[in-house]
């Protein structure tokens, strides 16, 4: 990067693991992968124009969606492969201090509450499970309450009232099923995760998926029982009532569960920067956390 006065984005924090395994990584605006350690803490960043990163600059870019989704991409690139090679605390969108040595006295000042967060995120993955309700899929939709007779002589504005009773009727019915299904899919997975968080809702236009989504949540598992918990999925999924579905994704890094007491606060050349909570997760990889945190 040449001219003008640099900073330091901060993907995530993690402890020290060789270089070499990030060499060839690029992050946002396709600026190489650093490590910054301090003592058994390190920061992956990289060093971006500030002039980009101010805090003025940055309110403007992130009410530009497309940015933003170009960013999550890269951040979440760079989270996700440094998760291959050590335990990794990700933090949100547009971290960003004024250099190295604020990155290294923020490690310093954080250093028992970074390194309790990833002693306990260690070892562990997230599942995002959800659950939908499409009340035009159920299979215990009332079909036509009166004969075809009965049909034929009805006037248009009674056949309407009808279908709109018959309508209502399957709307409320697998709204109590969906209902019923939450609570059974949450009692049964809760006994095989560490954690759950509750995310809002998605709504249909921002996921893309049939019907309502009801349950938007991510567990907090040990690696070793993901299939476990996939075939408590898989049970849930055989006994879902019609017009119900769950949806489950993952293995994640535990955005999730990277608390926001846990991380520090970004810095910018004019005050804090961190942009919204984990803007776009899963913008390059799924539905997933989001959902979202940190």
């Amino acid at each position: 990067m040449s001219g003008g006065e640099s900073a330091a984005y901060v993907y995530a924090l993690t402890r020290p693991f060789p270089a070499g395994a990030v060499r060839e990584l690029r992050g946002v605006g396709e600026h190489p992968v650093r490590l910054v350690a301090e003592d058994d803490l390190v920061a992956v960043t990289s060093a971006v124009p500030l002039r980009e990163y101010d805090e003025d600059a940055l309110k403007a870019k992130l009410e530009d969606l497309d940015w933003l989704e170009a960013v999550a991409r890269a951040h979440n690139r760079v989270v996700d492969e440094v998760a291959r090679h050590a335990v990794t605390l990700p933090l949100r969108l547009a971290t960003v201090y004024r250099g190295d040595d604020r990155v290294r006295e923020m490690l310093r000042d954080g250093r028992h509450r970074f390194g309790a967060a990833l002693s306990r995120l260690a070892g562990r993955v997230e599942w995002g499970v959800k659950v939908y309700a499409d009340p035009a899929a159920s299979s215990s939709a009332p079909g036509p309450s009166g004969t075809p007779q009965t049909e034929a002589r009805e006037s248009p504005g009674k056949a309407y009232l009808r279908r709109r009773r018959e309508q209502r009727q399957r709307r409320d019915d697998t709204w109590e099923q969906a209902t019923g299904l939450v609570r059974e899919v949450d009692e049964a997975l809760r006994g095989l995760a560490e954690a759950r968080e509750q995310h809002r809702p998605q709504h249909v236009r921002l996921t893309g998926e049939r019907g309502e989504n009801v349950l938007n949540a991510a567990y907090l598992v040990p690696a070793e029982r993901s299939q476990p918990f996939l075939d408590a999925v898989a049970r849930l999924r055989e006994r879902a009532p019609g017009g119900t579905r769950i949806e489950v994704s993952g293995p994640w890094v535990p955005y999730s569960f990277a608390s926001v007491a846990d991380e520090p606060a970004a810095e910018t050349a004019g005050g804090a920067a961190g942009g919204p909570a984990d803007a776009g997760r899963r913008a390059g990889a799924g539905g997933g956390p989001s959902e979202g945190a940190p």
